[in-house]
């Protein structure tokens, strides 16, 4: 009887784990296969907002952010499709006095970084974007090159990608565990994955899952410190004030709140970090009246208009707010080698292609050029799931706790 190999097994078939196998096989990766124990982004991947942004709260995220979204401009030309990306730029809101200082202290780090931001006064963000209330904040910080992107439509792309570069997809397969072996040297390294249909024998994995990482951790040995936690996204009905073509997008950092231009209405988003964590479907509608009153206090024109859609996803989040991308580590601190971890932390569209990259640069050669991974490995965490880094300082405000949810209920 033949044994299945493979020369490289990525789990997870989200945005990172679809990018980050056409990356390895575009790389000169041999035979890549991509488990997904569902469908190719069914998962949090095709229910996102879609909001992409270089405006990062640490040089590594920039960096993270900036290569996304040059990769996404460049996608036609490359793969012969694209995510849908639209530039209309992004204003991140300061309305607190602490909100101001720390955006000016953010601006010097991103422009040290090379991005062209710059700070807007209260009436220079008010005149920029027309729907904005004069009053309620105090500018903030503006880049024209942000923007979005169609979450069904990237999951289109990576899947029109992966089957053109050769790689092989298994739905509705699951992963069940790594095998490993003892090396002459010490440690261990892995030798193959089990999954719902059988081993395969390969000497790289790549383990991401979104929401559900840590559970694919766990059937691997290891603690991985991603949780989940509800995100809600709602768009309001058309109106002429957001019928344009172009509107900067606005993240009202303090509240956690975030709106876009999408099909002639307004779409925005947020997360309560004070929900119990874990698995979520259903529509929090006290949080709705909450994310409404805040909404209709700094944008007028949405006063009065009804929703359009509205929709619970699933959504990852990290301790400290940053990815995790590096090798596996076990719960003892032995590394498993051949085991690559990636994660984009809640940020699967903004940062998701980049960790992509950089975890198939890992699994293939070992280092990676896109960005300093030395602070984003599993190495940072300690037993309780607390990192030795500040949180990013722009993310929305998930919970600190990533095994809060161990003790959740059944789904919400």
């Amino acid at each position: 009887m033949s044994i299945d190999r493979a020369d490289l097994v990525v789990v997870g078939a989200g945005t990172v784990g679809g990018w980050a196998s056409y990356f390895a096989k575009r790389a000169g990766a041999g035979r890549v296969v991509v488990l997904e124990q569902g469908l190719a982004g069914q998962g949090a991947s095709s229910r996102a907002a879609g909001v992409v942004r270089a405006q990062g709260g640490r040089p590594a995220t920039v960096a993270l952010g900036r290569w996304s979204i040059d990769f996404y401009r460049g996608q036609a030309a490359e793969i012969g499709t694209d995510s849908g990306f639209r530039e209309l730029g992004y204003l991140i809101l300061a309305v607190t006095e602490e909100d101001e200082r720390a955006g000016r202290a953010r601006v010097e780090m991103q422009q040290r970084e090379g991005l062209a931001v710059r700070w807007l006064d209260a009436a220079e963000a008010s005149n920029l974007i027309p729907t904005l209330s004069a009053d309620g904040h105090r500018g903030g910080s503006f880049i024209e090159t942000d923007g979005c992107i169609d979450p069904p439509r990237n999951v289109r792309a990576y899947s029109l990608a992966m089957q053109a570069a050769g790689v092989e997809l298994r739905e509705r397969t699951a992963f069940t565990g790594l095998r490993t072996a003892p090396q002459p040297g010490g440690g261990t390294r892995v030798v193959g994955v089990e999954t719902s249909a059988g081993p395969i024998a390969t000497e790289r994995v790549i383990l991401t899952g979104g929401p559900s990482l840590r559970a694919v951790g766990r059937l691997a040995g290891l603690r991985i410190p991603a949780g989940a936690v509800r995100h809600t996204v709602a768009i309001l009905e058309p109106s002429p004030a957001f019928g344009v073509e172009r509107m900067p997008m606005v993240f009202d950092i303090g509240g956690g709140l975030y709106w876009r231009l999408e099909e002639g209405g307004l779409l925005f988003g947020w997360s309560d970090p004070d929900e119990l964590p874990g698995e979520a479907r259903s529509i929090n509608w006290p949080a709705v009246d909450a994310a409404r009153a805040r909404l209709d206090a700094l944008v007028p024109a949405a006063r009065g208009l009804g929703l359009r859609k509205i929709w619970a996803a699933t959504i990852d989040y990290t301790p400290d707010h940053l990815p995790i991308v590096g090798p596996a580590i076990t719960p003892s601190g032995e590394p498993i080698g051949g085991v690559t971890i990636a994660s984009a932390g809640g940020h699967g569209m903004m940062w998701g292609p980049g960790v992509a990259r950089v975890a198939a640069d890992l699994s293939l050669t070992g280092g990676t050029e896109l960005v300093d991974v030395t602070d984003l490995g599993l190495d940072r965490f300690d037993q309780d799931g607390r990192s030795r880094l500040a949180a990013d300082p722009i993310a929305l405000p998930f919970p600190v706790n990533a095994w809060d949810d161990e003790v959740a209920s059944a789904p919400r």
